[in-house]
This record gives C-alpha cells, structure tokens and sequence, in this order.
C-alpha cells in the first residue's frame, strides 16, 4: 500500500480532497482579477470557503480553490481539466494539505505557532479570509459589491447615474441572444466568455460601453441560447452579485 502511494504521488496525484490546485495558468494575469475569475468559473462546482494566489515570481500561474466538501472539488476537477483559462489549458489535481478553512470546519484545526513567525527574516503574516467574506479583496471592489446597488452614505450617485441602473426588460420569447442584467463592476469580456464557452453554440459576448452592469451573449441557435439561460440564470458571478438572464428584444 505504501509503495502504491508513493506510486500515485510520483506521478502527481493525490487523494481526493475538497482543496484543489490549479497551474499552467497565465501568469500575466493580475492575481485579482484571476481570483474573480476563478471563482466565477468554479462557484457552479459548489460552496467555495476561499481562493489563494500569490503575487511573488514562484507563485504566478497557481492557485489553490478550497471547496467545503471533496464532492464539489471532484466535480470541479472533472469538468474543468484542460479548460481553456485565459487562452491556456488549466492542470488540475487535488491539494497535498487540508486548508486551514476546511479544518476549521471539521474540527481538525491546530493553531499555528506563531512565536516561529514573530520576528527575523523568515516571519510571516497570514490573515487570509474566504474570498466571499472579502479575503485579499480591495475596500474598493467591496464597495462596487454592495446588494441591491444601495451606495454608503454620502456617496449617492446623481440621479442621472441612479435612474441609469434602472433594471431593463428583456423579453421571454426565445432568441439566440442573453441579455444579462446586474452584473459587478469589475465584470470582464473574458470573464464572461470563459463562462459561457461551456455551453454548446456560444458564439461571443458583448459588453456595453459606459454600462458596467449589463452584457450580451450570443448563440447560434435559441435553443443552445436557452440551455445556457437554465444553467446561469441567477448564478452568482460575485458572492454578491447574481446575475439576471432574459433573452434580448427581437
């Protein structure tokens, strides 16, 4: 048994787990927008507790999604192998180590000793949070977050920017193109694509200038255009942002 493991670890695999590790990722992209990223793309999979990326040389093109059970990081692995993530297949495997947020679930958890990391060349500070509790995420994208669009006090949009989110009636009859409604601002067409290429038929999406909310997405037929609806309508983009999906006006 033990020669089989080390068998199995030789060749890079390990036992299921609900943490797993992505590489052969773009290291161009900014470790932000590829935490955003893969939380849209990977949320379909199941409840994520936190994403992990790292922003020195070592780290880039990796990351670490924490799903709270290996159920959903299984389905994960799966279905995306090999998916096309910013124009490179992703290699997917299970994580070598339990999170510190799956531990904390079961019970497991140990704290870490931390009079190793207090002083001298090698200290370290780990303050990371679930990425759906604002973990390494800016004040400001927080801020673009807010449910229902309610702004903080003092910072009220003019009542020309108000009356601009108003949401915008789409149709219920069947077309090959989605219009999507109350989208984050941070939303990118590659974000979008990378969603909605899982679906037979996508042809390409189409953001909006000046409107950061709204985007449209075409197929090549209504009914692919309608399987696409089923899946994502309501889906969260963001931990706080679900998006509306209408088929456009004829």
């Amino acid at each position: 048994k033990q020669w089989y493991q080390r068998r199995v670890r030789a060749r890079g695999m390990y036992p299921p787990s609900p943490s797993i590790y992505v590489n052969n990722l773009n290291d161009k992209v900014k470790k932000e927008e590829l935490k955003k990223s893969l939380y849209a793309i990977f949320s379909q999979f199941g409840e994520i507790l936190e994403i992990v990326a790292g922003k020195s040389l070592k780290a880039r093109g990796q990351a670490f999604v924490v799903f709270k059970d290996i159920n959903s990081a299984s389905n994960a692995l799966r279905s995306m192998q090999g998916f096309p993530f910013y124009e490179k297949p992703m290699r997917i495997n299970y994580a070598k180590k339990k999170s510190d947020a799956v531990a904390k679930l079961d019970g497991t958890y140990t704290p870490k000793d931390k009079s190793k990391f207090t002083k001298g060349a090698g200290a370290v500070k780990d303050k990371r949070k679930p990425y759906d509790q604002g973990g390494n995420e800016p004040k400001r994208l927080m801020d673009n977050m807010l449910i229902g669009n309610a702004a903080p006090p003092g910072m009220q949009p003019p009542p020309s920017a108000a009356a601009a989110r108003q949401p915008i009636k789409g149709s219920g009859v069947p077309h090959k193109i989605l219009f999507l409604q109350n989208l984050p601002q941070e939303t990118t067409e590659m974000m979008l694509t990378m969603l909605f290429e899982q679906f037979p038929g996508f042809k390409e999406t189409r953001l909006v200038p000046g409107r950061h909310d709204i985007a449209f997405v075409e197929f090549n037929s209504d009914t692919e255009a309608a399987q696409a609806k089923t899946a994502l309508n309501h889906f969260k983009i963001t931990p706080t942002n679900a998006m509306q999906i209408t088929f456009a006006n004829k």
